[in-house]
């Protein structure tokens, strides 16, 4: 212990024998890493032995200057602590999972007599019912397309349901019996909403057979049209489980499997609900443990305790996590309120989802691995055409969007040797200026961006602007007036018509511009970056622009509540009518007096 500072060396001889959690420090007193132990003095002594391999481990080491500790009463409260402290700290060294979007969950409404299908995020269950979650959006408008031609519950709005006076087109093509015209009776489409129902379940045995009955039933009474739609119901759903053959038992749970290799390693989580397999999400987590059980049940621990979720009934794990499982099952039943089981030896039907998504880790790390290396080669490419010493290792971009002046926004995105860091991903809202002022926009930005003192410890390597000399002159004179002469600046010109592969690259230093040869593969980083930081902006910027557009000028009056702006719009029939009155035309409003009608009046001119 005599290598490592007299202060570390201290912590580490008093440390206690007891269940707790330690927090471990950077020289400004910045929480790096967060984690929790049976013993704090064997768990915290082990990250300064001299064996340790771990690149991570011996960069957050390297790092420590203070050790925080509280003592529990058990790992379990230990379990909890951690986690909450990493909720709130997000310290650099935990697996953080950013994932700040709810799951989403398909939604039977409760309108009767023909209730609706439907997706949202979150598990929220006021006026009706949910079913998932599902690991995205795709899953579910595949879940819902099936379900559509199969069962053809409505799926429109509830205003498009309430105004169609005929058929849709998804009547046309068997998608919708017409509920919305009255083409099929409340107790019919009521018996579709049930069968939709038990597929959602899982309980498709149950189903088969109901159609089976129903169709057997319909023939015999010579209703034959009604016996071919339950032949057809059936024959879809035998095809669903011919092709879901393994998902065809009874069940929930959540299914982890990690994949690792040199370089990297990742986590895939399968979702099962009413005994179908509703599809995976991989991750890719930073870890400084090396022993894989650990690095999984920190992760499900986080998975689940970090984020509120839909806990299910049992979670599987590709391998034993030991008294780490046992920690979490207590965990979990006292932050959930529910029994759970952790299980990692199983058989038949959950053997297959275990292997099922371990294949789904392994293909996953596969594919990041691959786009590592061909990102490595187009990085050095890039070292080579920018004449670098090293490869860059974080790159920046600004661009401003905006339309004719009109919700101007900037934004920053930010690659590493990775690719993409969305997590520092920033956007800035520009004001202030003259409305159309790319430069002014452009210095704003840039000034908000370089300022921050919190900022001065991750300056990119090469900052790229989108635009010629004149955008590429303001950035020069911000980062000389902050003093920043690390960075090297790189101005992005589109070429004519605008065309991909004809961009000219302008420098700050005496360096001649450069084009690059359409397929150089250091020009596609740059175009990548520059094209991530165009679309984060207009996303915004839209986003911006028809908030604005959708918003009353009445609404920013001071005074006029909801009750006197539809009593204005009443008087006026509209806001038109209302740009055109006097002060005292307003004043006649019942409930405006003369201030208040002053104050709509030069509000609106």
């Amino acid at each position: 212990m005599s290598d490592f500072p007299e202060r570390i060396s201290a912590i580490l001889a008093t440390l206690p024998h007891k269940p707790g959690v330690y927090r471990m420090l950077g020289a400004d007193a910045e929480i790096l890493y967060v984690g929790k132990a049976k013993s704090l003095k064997s768990r915290v002594s082990s990250y300064f032995n001299k064996n340790i391999t771990h690149p991570k481990t011996r960069a957050l080491v390297s790092r420590i200057a203070d050790i925080e500790l509280t003592i529990t009463s058990s790992e379990i409260e230990a379990l909890l602590l951690e986690q909450t402290l990493i909720k709130t700290h997000k310290p650099p060294y935990n697996i953080l999972l950013r994932d700040d979007k709810s799951y989403p969950y398909i939604f039977l409404s409760a309108d009767s007599p023909y209730p609706r299908l439907g997706w949202r995020r979150g598990r929220h269950e006021k006026g009706g019912r949910v079913f998932g979650p599902y690991p995205g959006a795709k899953a579910v408008y595949e879940t819902l397309e099936l379900l559509q031609r199969v069962f053809m519950v409505r799926q429109c709005d509830e205003n498009t349901f309430r105004n169609r006076d005929r058929p849709c087109l998804q009547y046309q093509i068997k998608r919708c019996r017409a509920p919305c015209v009255k083409l099929v009776s409340p107790e019919a489409y009521a018996e579709d909403v049930i069968n939709t129902v038990r597929f959602l379940e899982g309980r498709n045995t149950e189903l088969q057979q109901r159609l089976i009955e129903r169709m057997e039933n319909a023939s015999s009474e010579w209703q034959f049209e009604q016996a071919a739609l339950f032949r057809d119901q059936l024959s879809a759903l035998k095809q669903i489980q011919a092709r879901q053959a393994v998902y065809c038992e009874q069940g929930e749970a959540d299914i982890f499997a990690l994949a690792q290799q040199a370089g990297g390693l990742a986590v895939s989580v399968m979702f099962v609900r009413g005994g179908r397999v509703l599809g995976t999400k991989s991750y890719f987590p930073d870890s400084v443990e090396e022993e894989a059980a650990i690095v999984l049940a920190d992760f499900i621990a986080g998975f689940y305790c970090q984020q509120e979720r839909d806990l299910p009934e049992e979670i599987l794990t590709d391998r034993d996590l030991g008294g780490e499982g046992d920690v979490i099952v207590a965990a979990l039943q006292q932050q959930y309120g529910k029994r759970i089981q952790v299980r990692h030896r199983v058989r038949e039907t959950r053997a297959a989802w275990l292997d099922l998504a371990h294949l789904n880790a392994e293909e996953a790390l596969k594919a990041r691995l691959a786009n590592r290396l061909h990102l490595s080669a187009r990085m050095a490419a890039l070292q080579d055409a920018l004449d670098l010493e090293t490869p860059p290792a974080r790159m920046e971009c600004f661009d401003i969007s905006h339309s004719q002046g009109e919700a101007m926004v900037a934004s920053c995105v930010v690659f590493d040797s990775e690719g993409p860091r969305k997590r520092d991903y920033r956007q800035y809202l520009i004001k202030d200026i003259t409305p159309g002022d790319d430069y002014a926009a452009m210095e704003q930005a840039l000034t908000r961006r370089f300022s921050r003192k919190a900022d001065d410890a991750v300056l990119p390597d090469i900052l790229f602007i989108d635009g010629g000399k004149g955008q590429l002159a303001q950035a020069i004179r911000v980062l000389d007036l902050l003093d920043i002469d690390s960075v090297l600046l790189v101005g992005v010109a589109k070429g004519e018509g605008r065309k991909p592969g004809l961009e000219t690259l302008h420098f700050a230093d005496d360096r001649d511009p450069l084009q690059l040869p359409a397929d150089h593969p250091g020009l596609h980083v740059i175009q990548h970056i520059r094209d991530e930081a165009h679309r984060f902006a207009i996303t915004r910027h839209r986003a911006k622009r028809d908030k604005k557009r959708r918003e009353s000028p009445l609404e920013s009056i001071p005074g006029l509540g909801p009750k006197r702006r539809r009593d204005l719009l009443n008087h006026f029939g509209g806001l038109q009518e209302l740009e055109k009155a006097g002060i005292s035309d307003i004043q006649a409003v019942p409930g405006i007096g003369l201030a208040l009608a002053e104050t709509i009046y030069a509000a609106l001119h």
